[in-house]
């Protein structure tokens, strides 16, 4: 007989407790009473033969910059804990999943400000990935997926600008989902980005991942639908060559190697896609990239205060969106949308494009308390996911081992803006081919 919501928090609540783990690092807040009511009352409900829904009971956490009413909305800062106001209202995706009847059980640690793929944070402490707790879990969400992984939560609420639901999924060898960009409300999760800021889930499946979804964007969740009469077999999958296959490290190469030979036995047709729109973005970000001048405009009253306060690592990554001309902003900005457009044309005859997750696993926390190795490393965890981002597409990763490593993979199936739902169906069917 399945376990009791109560039951299932207890655990959880017990290893979040347990001081030989990472509950500390990766819980910031834990809501102990009124997760306990949560779940009291989902169990009531389940005696009653009554649902709210596919998330009903289940354990939930979410990133620190979701407001949440009555307590102050970190965003894993420091200045934020000691200055930040009293959210007046839940965040709208606080506010959907306890309309659910999901059981918010903590607030996750994540990278100051959101604004790293590394997942460290020298105010809050850096929670170790679960596969090597002397490596890093990936940012910026980085309490997520070691709450999913170390059983603290079921599934577990991001954030996206260019990477950070992804990248912590992948190097943890968890499934993570970053939707398109306007499916889900940002209103009340403290920003890096305001153009690319997107929300979106980690999980154990893409089944739990796809339920977190539909309650976010407000749709009633649905079994996936069939693919087609012969399954996998005839879908068209693009691997996408040149940039997201540069300098990959031996794991994830032998990784992604071997993910494609499996797809190749399944009877899809693949092909070898070299996509020019890649270069037009390059040139966009020579000029500076989107989110570090957006990030500038959110922080620059935090930069003449506190700057001393302030991740090192994070505090370049802002000054340098501030040295941005308007005129290059507005001129980024102009082109990403012409991109945007080429490249959703390019997709059209595509069911996914494919490409690892990240270039490389998970570094190790010691390296990359260097800055120049943290920044080389921050690069290569970002390069492949920011693409989403910036061409305004949905993506899922999904976890492969690699037969050079005992550390995970990630397999990120991309699709066009909209079209989420197929996506995920094809995820599902993928992950049980893998075995996932």
């Amino acid at each position: 007989m399945p376990k009791s919501s109560r039951d299932r928090l207890e655990q959880a609540l017990a290893r979040i407790a347990d001081p030989k783990g990472e509950g500390a690092r990766a819980c910031l807040t834990v809501y102990q009473d009124a997760a306990r009511a949560a779940a009291d009352a989902a169990d009531a409900r389940v005696r009653a033969g009554i649902s709210l829904g596919p998330l009903d009971g289940a354990l939930v956490s979410i990133k620190d910059l979701f407001d949440v009413a009555g307590e102050p909305t970190r965003a894993g800062s420091k200045i934020l804990a000691e200055e930040a106001k009293p959210a007046a209202a839940d965040a709208a995706i606080v506010r959907r999943l306890r309309a659910a009847g999901a059981v918010i059980v903590a607030k996750t640690n994540m990278t100051e400000f959101a604004f790293s793929g590394i997942g460290a944070n020298p105010h809050f402490g850096t929670p170790g990935n679960p596969r090597d707790r002397a490596r890093v879990p990936g940012g910026s969400s980085a309490g997520a997926p070691v709450a999913v992984a170390d059983g603290m939560c079921e599934i577990a609420i991001g954030t996206d600008t260019g990477g950070s639901v992804r990248i912590p999924a992948a190097l943890c060898g968890l499934v993570g989902f970053k939707p398109s960009r306007r499916r889900v409300p940002t209103d009340g999760a403290f920003p890096l980005s305001y153009t690319l800021d997107s929300i979106g889930p980690i999980a154990r499946s893409v089944a739990d991942c796809a339920k977190a979804d539909a309650v976010m964007a407000g749709e009633d969740f649905a079994a996936f639908a069939p693919l087609a009469p012969g399954g996998l077999a005839g879908l068209r999958f693009g691997v996408a060559e040149g940039m997201p296959l540069d300098r990959l490290d031996d794991a994830v190469a032998a990784g992604f190697a071997a993910a494609v030979k499996r797809l190749d036995a399944a009877d899809l047709r693949i092909s070898h896609e070299t996509l020019s729109q890649f270069d037009g973005m390059n040139e966009v970000n020579a000029k500076g990239g989107i989110s570090p001048p957006e990030s500038c405009a959110i922080h620059r009253d935090r930069l003449r205060r506190r700057a001393a306060d302030i991740d090192p690592n994070v505090l370049a990554r802002i000054e340098r969106g501030c040295a941005v001309s308007a005129a290059d902003y507005v001129d980024m900005l102009r082109e990403r949308a012409r991109l945007v457009q080429e490249m959703d044309a390019r997709l059209a005859g595509l069911d996914a494009l494919v490409m690892p997750t990240t270039s490389i696993v998970a570094p190790a926390i010691a390296e990359v308390a260097d800055p120049k190795v943290f920044a080389a490393r921050n690069a290569a965890l970002l390069r492949n996911t920011a693409i989403i981002n910036f061409f305004d597409l949905c993506a899922v990763t999904l976890p492969v081992t690699t037969p050079v490593s005992p550390l995970p993979a990630g397999l990120m199936l991309v699709a066009r803006n909209g079209g989420d739902h197929r996506l995920l169906a094809i995820a599902a069917a993928l992950a049980q081919l893998f075995g996932a």
